[in-house]
């Protein structure tokens, strides 16, 4: 039977909740021109001497709050992600012996150690997954470096699909929409459901990265799928860092601002992370939480990612069968 290979690419994680870990992981992802696009000799100064020798110690400490003792919620969530969608695809398509591998765009698995393997093993075919719904040039751009430099290397190179995003993708908007009815059966609805993206630099956009377009394309789908008035519902942009403007509204000023009009209740879901990692579970269902409930807010929620979800997997089934069509 013919072999297929999938790579499903997260951002990554550190090894351990320790500063030296962390320290590690800020240096690899911080040095990516990509995710800064600063001046290289004044971002060398600022990372070298402000960032890495104080930084990693406060995010180490966010990081041990939600650590598991299977170790990094990104790492187990995208190990549990690659188990059912290679279950799911062997279901769904029988002609292919569907090889599915995990990957990290920093850290490990490293995507090019992931290739090596996959090559070893006779794939021919590689389709490489970003699990990124929109893309940006900060996250989904410098895994399509890596697989360059990577392919740079091979004498015999596979045949290479990429899924650029599926920001609009029906089975991923049916996910999202299922996945908050889902909670209100359970938790009940909020005055407000705010979608919260993580940010980028206003000057990014203007450079011509699509991401807030595409974040907003898959606010309004979920929305209009969830059939939610104008004044139920809100986008807004996270994790800001640094002394630049970023892509607003902010999600912590939306949701002071909301408590102090005296919206009683908020429901935060993040449509932007495939997996749950420091960004949610601590930003977003801590961090942000008190700052509505210190603002006179009385419920906040937050929703979790698709994360391992039967509606996640089949909605990632579908597109990787759509980009893999006529292999």
């Amino acid at each position: 039977m013919d072999k297929l290979g999938v790579v499903l690419v997260n951002l990554g994680t550190p090894e351990q909740p320790t500063p030296a870990a962390v320290r590690r992981f800020l240096r690899q992802f911080l040095s990516d021109s990509r995710v800064v696009e600063l001046p290289r000799w004044l971002w060398w100064f600022i990372l070298n001497l402000f960032i890495l020798p104080f930084r990693p110690r406060r995010v180490a400490k966010l990081y041990q709050s939600i650590w598991t003792e299977l170790g990094s919620p990104m790492r187990v969530i995208l190990q549990r992600q690659q188990q059912a969608l290679s279950l799911a695809l062997a279901q769904r398509d029988t002609s292919h012996s569907w090889q599915v591998q995990a990957a990290m765009t920093y850290g490990n698995p490293s995507l090019a150690a992931t290739l090596d393997d996959l090559l070893a093993s006779g794939v021919k075919r590689l389709v490489v997954f970003p699990l990124y719904p929109q893309y940006s040039a900060t996250t989904t751009a410098p895994i399509m470096d890596q697989l360059g430099l990577w392919l740079c290397r091979q004498r015999n190179q596979p045949a290479i699909r990429f899924v650029r995003d599926y920001h609009d993708h029906p089975a991923y908007i049916q996910a999202l929409a299922q996945h908050v009815r889902d909670f209100w059966q359970v938790h009940g609805r909020a005055d407000k459901l705010l979608m919260s993206f993580h940010g980028i630099p206003q000057d990014n956009y203007r450079r011509g990265d699509p991401y807030p377009d595409e974040c907003r394309t898959t606010a309004q789908a979920l929305a209009e799928s969830l059939q939610l008035p104008a004044e139920a519902w809100l986008m807004s942009f996270q994790s800001r860092f640094g002394a630049q403007v970023w892509m607003q509204p902010y999600t912590d000023v939306t949701l002071k601002s909301w408590a102090e009009q005296g919206v009683q209740s908020v429901q935060v879901i993040c449509p932007a992370f495939s997996a749950d990692c420091l960004e949610t579970l601590e930003e977003i269902a801590e961090q942000n939480r008190d700052v509505f409930l210190e603002h006179g807010g009385k419920r906040y929620d937050y929703i979790p990612a698709l994360n391992e979800s039967p509606v996640h997997i089949q909605a990632l089934a579908e597109r990787l069968l759509q980009e893999s069509a006529g292999w």
